[in-house]
C-alpha cells in the first residue's frame, strides 16, 4: 500500500470515529424526541393562536430545523422571565425564543450559530412628542461603530429626558435602555411585549423598545395605525449578536446537530423564506 493511500485510508478512519459520537447523539435524540421552549408572546417571532397552539417564524423554523435533524420534536410555550432556569432544570432540551446572544446568558448556557438578526429601536405614539426622532431608516453597530452609536445614543438622550419608555424585562433591550438611558428617562419594564404595547397605545407610557421586527409586526395590527417607528435602529454590544438555540452547556451533540441544520436552511433559502413571509424583510445573518 502506497503512502497516498494509507493516508486516505487513515483520514477516512479518523472521519468515521469523529462521526460516531455525533450519530449515537442523532439516535438518542431520534429516540427521545427534542422539546423546545419558546415565550409565546412576542409576535411574530413566536406568539399563540386564540384557538390554542403556537405559531410564528420560530414555530415554522423549529419544525423545519427538526426535519433536517431527523428528529420528533415538540414546542412548548414558557413564560420568558423563568425561560433560562427551566431550561438547565431539563424541562426541555431548547430555547427558540428570540434570544439574542450575550456573554452574560453565555455564562450559565451555550448558543447554536445565528439563525436571525436585526435592530432594536423605538416605538412611538405618531401624534407624540417623540415622532421626530432622528435618524429614522438608519442602523448602528454598538461594537463596530462606537463613535458613531455614542453621537446617536446622545442624541437620542436628550429627546427622551424626563420620558417613559417600556421594554421587556431581563432582556438585552432593557440592558440597552438601563446602560444607556436610565439617568435621563424613567424606564418600565414588563413581563411581556404585549403589557408594554397596551400600555403605548392607551397613552401610559411615551414610547416602547423593541426588535424593529416585533414593532413592525404591532403597528400592523388593528388600533395601531397611530404608531410607528422612531429613530435609529441598534444592534450588536449589549443587545448580543444575534438570535439562536440557546441549550444546555452539556448537550454538545444537539448543538452540532443545530448548526447543521440552520447551516442547510440558511444555506439553502429556507430562513429568507420564513423570514420575509413573518416580518416582511429578510433577518437572515450574514454568513
Amino acid at each position: 500500500m502506497g503512502y497516498r493511500t494509507r493516508l486516505a485510508a487513515l483520514a477516512a478512519g479518523l472521519a468515521m470515529l469523529a462521526a460516531a459520537p455525533l450519530a449515537q447523539a442523532q439516535s438518542r435524540w431520534a429516540t427521545q424526541g427534542v422539546r423546545i421552549a419558546t415565550e409565546g408572546a412576542y409576535a411574530p417571532w413566536n406568539f399563540s393562536k386564540p384557538g390554542g397552539g403556537l405559531d410564528g417564524f420560530e414555530i415554522d423554523l423549529a419544525n423545519d430545523l427538526c426535519k433536517r435533524m431527523n428528529v420528533r420534536c415538540t414546542v412548548v410555550a414558557q413564560d420568558w422571565d423563568g425561560i433560562i432556569p427551566s431550561l438547565n432544570a431539563g424541562r426541555y432540551d431548547a430555547i427558540m425564543a428570540g434570544m439574542n446572544i450575550t456573554a452574560r446568558r453565555q455564562e450559565v448556557i451555550s448558543f447554536t450559530r445565528v439563525y436571525a438578526a436585526g435592530p432594536g429601536g423605538f416605538g412611538v405614539d405618531k401624534r407624540g412628542p417623540l415622532a421626530s426622532l432622528a435618524g429614522l431608516n438608519t442602523r448602528f453597530n454598538l461594537e463596530t461603530q462606537p463613535a458613531e452609536s455614542k453621537a446617536a445614543i446622545d442624541a437620542l438622550r436628550a429627546a427622551v429626558r424626563g420620558k417613559t419608555i417600556g421594554v421587556q424585562v431581563s432582556t438585552t433591550h432593557a440592558n440597552f435602555l438601563n446602560e444607556y438611558f436610565k439617568d435621563v428617562a424613567t424606564i418600565r419594564e414588563y413581563r411581556t411585549t404585549e403589557q408594554h404595547d397596551l400600555d403605548l397605545q392607551n397613552g401610559r407610557i411615551d414610547a416602547i423598545w423593541a426588535a424593529h421586527s416585533a414593532l413592525t409586526a404591532t403597528f400592523a395590527q388593528p388600533g395601531f395605525e397611530g404608531f410607528a417607528i422612531a429613530g435609529p435602529g441598534f444592534s450588536g454590544g449589549v443587545l448580543g449578536a444575534g438570535v439562536a438555540v440557546g441549550l444546555r452547556k452539556a448537550d454538545d451533540e444537539l448543538r452540532a446537530m443545530f448548526d447543521a441544520a440552520i447551516a442547510a436552511a440558511l444555506a439553502d433559502g429556507t430562513i429568507k423564506t420564513l423570514s420575509i413571509k413573518w416580518f416582511k424583510v429578510d433577518l437572515s445573518p450574514l454568513q
